[in-house]
């Protein structure tokens, strides 16, 4: 369970999933904790940006995806802003804790989000943010089933503001604490002196408002969960781009990017399971 690896103290590295097979490849390569990516979710299966295009039935259903593939191995799923009021709050944790998530991310930008990496974000009034909070821990049925509370205030409006609302948040019932984008290892540092017997989250978006540390450095600055959103992302679509690229050649196996053999693929989504 999450809270189990939570509790042991150990540093978590959490890469972003968006489908049953990116969360298959990234259980067998050893990671014991996976996320599955709001904005890896509207890339795969929209071809759009994260500005909230995704449906919460389109989450749900992914979520569900991930975790039939991945078995025990324990989902964090994002929840963006929760997809409407409170009551779209609980229906929105009901069912991904019947999904088999162990853990749900809420944000407390406006609708439509945007990637918390990105300009022109705006959030939501605290009351508002702190009453839905408030339900999605009322609504789970399970203390196994964790909230991760993010906010994307430090760009709205300043670390104070962040660090404000991430004391309420806390004390509204989330399990985990996600102050998107710190510009510095100074603010890191604030945050951590601010909430030293918090689980808190380092979200490291390459090219993005964060300083990119190592694993090392951030298990230093006492961040617990380190999220790598979009690294296969990102990477699996340069290689896309020179797949298909490549099969526009005569000779396309001069130009191709490395693959798995038709045999590996098969092994490794388990045919022989199915024979």
């Amino acid at each position: 369970m999450l809270r189990e690896l939570l509790v042991s103290e150990e540093t978590l590295v959490v890469p972003g999933t968006y489908d049953a097979l990116s969360a298959l490849i990234a259980k067998q390569a050893g990671f014991k904790a996976l996320y599955m990516s709001g904005f890896g979710v509207a890339g795969a299966l929209l071809g759009k940006p994260d500005i909230g295009l995704v449906s919460a039935r389109e989450m749900i259903e992914r979520a569900s995806q991930i975790v039939t593939a991945v078995g025990d191995t324990p989902l964090i799923a994002d929840g963006d802003n929760g997809y409407g009021d409170e009551q779209a709050v609980a229906e929105l944790v009901n069912a991904y804790e019947q999904a088999g998530v162990q853990c749900i991310q809420l944000e407390d930008q406006v609708s439509p989000k945007r990637c918390g990496h990105m300009d022109n974000k705006e959030v939501i009034d605290l009351k508002e943010a702190v009453a839905k909070l408030a339900m999605a821990a009322r609504s789970r049925n399970s203390d196994q089933f964790l909230i991760v509370a993010r906010t994307d205030s430090r760009a709205t409006h300043d670390l104070d503001e962040a660090l404000r609302r991430g004391e309420v948040f806390l004390n509204a019932g989330a399990d985990i604490l996600f102050i998107e984008a710190p510009q510095s290892v100074d603010e890191m540092q604030v945050i951590k002196r601010s909430f030293p017997e918090t689980v808190l989250v380092a979200n490291m978006v390459e090219d993005g408002k964060t300083p990119e540390l190592t694993t090392t450095e951030l298990a230093e600055l006492g961040y617990q969960l380190i999220l790598r959103p979009v690294s296969a992302l990102l990477a699996a679509t340069k290689t896309l781009q020179q797949s298909y690229a490549s099969l526009t050649a005569s000779d396309p196996s001069e130009s191709a990017p490395p693959r798995l053999s038709f045999k590996a693929y098969n092994e490794l989504v388990g045919l022989a399971d199915y024979n």
